[in-house]
């Protein structure tokens, strides 16, 4: 058959893809990265991140609508060119580097950032907004681009630089929407020339399709929903969870 026909398989794909799409709807990163490690489950990492990109791709296209003309040119300008740059250092070093060690470096990142948002949370200090920066935000472009590529994991790279600009909900939904976008788009490349987007992996992809737009939409709904003072800490909140999770999953890996 030119498809996965294990009745396993789907029963941890269609909760997967359904995480991933709230996630890419807005409502929190945490829910993409669950989806991951649980396709990971019951096939090779290596496929569930093939799987997944065309999927990811017909979320980007509706997330794409849903949150058009919402954005900011200048998170754009400094973090796109970069994240280009992330992908193809991700290509060039595909055969180097492993997923464990990329896992531990972007699950300590979101770790020490959750961390220190709650340091300044009990010491009752405000956290102002604070202005763009190029040098950090062009860095972790790097890094977000080169994660998305190996593992998918672009987001709390990401986060780390744009959280702390302080922007409404809504436009730093639509920001990511578009860099995300972007960086899934250009992967498309280096996957196929992987050899990683084969006929098995495509079609897989598109019986898994329909439910994308239907979970990306209803966590675009979820955000609209959202007060700023309810979203930014559960934001904090997920990205703590996504260190927790990259970093077990990191060191599990090594370990065994």
């Amino acid at each position: 058959m030119p498809f996965i026909t294990d009745p396993l398989f789907y029963a941890a794909a269609i909760p997967a893809v359904i995480f991933v799409g709230l996630s890419k709807g807005g409502f929190g990163g945490a829910m993409g990265l669950m989806g991951m490690p649980l396709l990971a489950l019951v096939v090779s990492p290596i496929k569930a991140a093939a799987i997944m990109l065309p999927i990811m791709i017909v979320m980007d296209i509706v997330s794409l609508w849903s949150w058009r003309g919402i954005y900011d040119k200048h998170t754009l300008k400094i973090m796109l060119p970069a994240g280009v740059v992330g992908v193809a250092i991700g290509w060039f070093t595909a055969t180097w580097v492993t997923a464990s060690h990329v896992r531990l470096l972007v699950g300590a990142i979101a770790l020490l950032f959750a961390a220190d948002y709650l340091r300044q949370r009990l010491s009752a200090s405000v956290r102002e907004a604070r202005e763009h920066n190029f040098a950090k935000g062009s860095l972790l472009g790097v890094l977000s681009g080169f994660t998305s590529f190996v593992s998918h994991a672009g987001g709390p790279p990401y986060q780390f630089y744009t959280l702390p600009l302080g922007q409404d909900p809504k436009v730093y939904v639509g920001t990511s929407v578009i860099f995300f976008s972007v960086m899934n788009a250009i992967k498309l490349i280096p996957y196929f020339a992987l050899g990683q987007l084969d006929h098995t992996n495509l079609a897989t992809s598109a019986i898994l399709m329909p439910i994308a737009p239907v979970a990306t939409l209803a966590g675009a709904w979820f955000v609209r929903q959202i007060d700023r003072n309810i979203f930014y800490p559960f934001m904090y909140a997920m990205i703590f969870v996504v260190g927790l999770k990259l970093v077990y999953d990191g060191m599990t890996s090594l370990g065994s």
